[in-house]
């Protein structure tokens, strides 16, 4: 089986946590491989950036997605997930989603720990995009200046503790979403710290991806979920505008 993870960022060493956490995840056989996103901003925090990503990741699953059985978006928020899925032949998740279906497995109310205050709202209307506002206990962020974003867990790892223990004491969270890729890998060093379980999006839209690929569903050719109608387009690039003219 092979996976393509892509990042929707620019950052090369958030793209390097992605890989690392995503070929410690993979069963035994899965190929891995990460693109980062060339061109946008160094981690997304708003809607705009989110929207740049989002045309970013598509340009590169539309030259890429032909070589692997899955697409994964590592970007939580899952910037232009939907609209992958239209287009795609294969199974395409993202972190934030993936996390939210490990979550609602593990405990009936889940906290979101971020690494900003501002992407807060573009994370809350995430979740209510998945329908699941109701299983929401919180969502909390840290509020300093991200000097290092490839270090993140470095810089920030006992204060993001800190939020996740805040989590569970004051909100009510029955499980702990590490979101974000900058904060892959760090479930792991944290079970056991904490006194929920722990869930990483990375990880878990890798693993979702797989049971994705193995399952074979099928690709949407009616609902909401089919190809785009073939229909004039001009000044797309070469990838994309082969996905618009498929019949």
């Amino acid at each position: 089986m092979r996976l393509l993870l892509i990042n929707p960022n620019i950052s090369d060493s958030v793209s390097d946590l992605i890989r690392a956490e995503a070929q410690r995840t993979a069963s035994a056989g899965t190929e891995i491989e990460v693109l980062t996103a060339p061109f946008g901003v160094a981690y997304i925090e708003t809607r705009f950036e989110a929207l740049i990503g989002a045309y970013a990741a598509a340009q590169l699953a539309a030259e890429h997605h032909a070589r692997f059985d899955a697409v994964v978006v590592a970007a939580f928020g899952d910037p232009g997930l939907a609209g992958l899925r239209e287009a795609l032949p294969c199974p395409v998740t993202g972190l934030s989603e993936a996390a939210m279906a490990s979550a609602c497995l593990l405990g009936q109310r889940f906290s979101i720990v971020a690494i900003s205050q501002r992407i807060r709202a573009w994370y809350r209307e995430t979740v209510e995009h998945a329908g699941l506002a109701g299983r929401l206990a919180s969502i909390r962020g840290l509020d300093e200046p991200l000097a290092d974003i490839g270090n993140v867990q470095g810089n920030q790892g006992e204060r993001l503790v800190a939020l996740a223990n805040r989590c569970v004491a004051e909100d009510g969270a029955d499980v702990i979403v590490l979101a974000g890729a900058p904060l892959a890998g760090l479930a792991r060093s944290l079970r056991g710290r904490l006194p929920v379980p722990v869930v990483d999006g990375v990880s878990s839209a890798v693993r979702h991806a797989e049971s994705l690929a193995a399952l074979q569903p099928g690709k949407a050719t009616g609902g909401s979920f089919a190809p785009p109608p073939v229909k004039p387009h001009h000044g797309l690039p070469e990838g994309i505008a082969r996905l618009l003219d498929r019949h």
